[in-house]
């Protein structure tokens, strides 16, 4: 399971050093991430075996065209890279422009249960902000669950 926030450097070459708990985690389940496009300016990242998940969720529950959409609007834009020996992963450069880089070149790593999403931290934070109204309304049930 992905859980927690963790702030990332970028090197000039697109690749950032995954935290130990994010390492362990995706190495357990193979060496490969899957980047997606996600929501607003943001990218979803899948371990191999989670992805796998995915794609046979879909084959099973999508009719045929609503399965050739799928692979012509998300499977097709899927970019796969390997943890690589120091532990870091090279984000796609297709994909790398979705989240724009500030000069300080860092993204935050966001984990979300079976994924990850990845930010820019200022459109994070600005993201956090605009859904806090919606997390106060919705915090009784949350604490429910806790």
């Amino acid at each position: 399971m992905f859980a927690g926030e963790y702030l990332c450097k970028v090197d000039e070459k697109g690749r950032f050093i995954a935290p130990s708990p994010i390492r362990e985690q995706i190495e357990s389940e193979g060496r490969a991430v899957v980047f997606l496009k996600g929501p607003e300016e943001s990218i979803l990242i899948y371990s191999s075996k989670e992805w796998d998940k995915v794609l046979e969720r879909t084959k099973a529950t999508l009719d045929e065209e609503q399965s050739r959409l799928f692979m012509h609007f998300v499977v097709s834009e899927a970019g796969i890279s390997e943890i690589d020996k120091t532990g870091r992963i090279l984000i796609p450069g297709r994909l790398r422009k979705l989240v724009p880089l500030d000069e300080d070149q860092e993204i935050i790593l966001v984990g979300l249960y079976h994924r990850m999403e990845m930010w820019n931290p200022s459109s994070w934070r600005r993201y956090i902000a605009r859904s806090e109204e919606r997390y106060d309304q919705n915090m009784s049930k949350i604490l429910n669950l806790l």
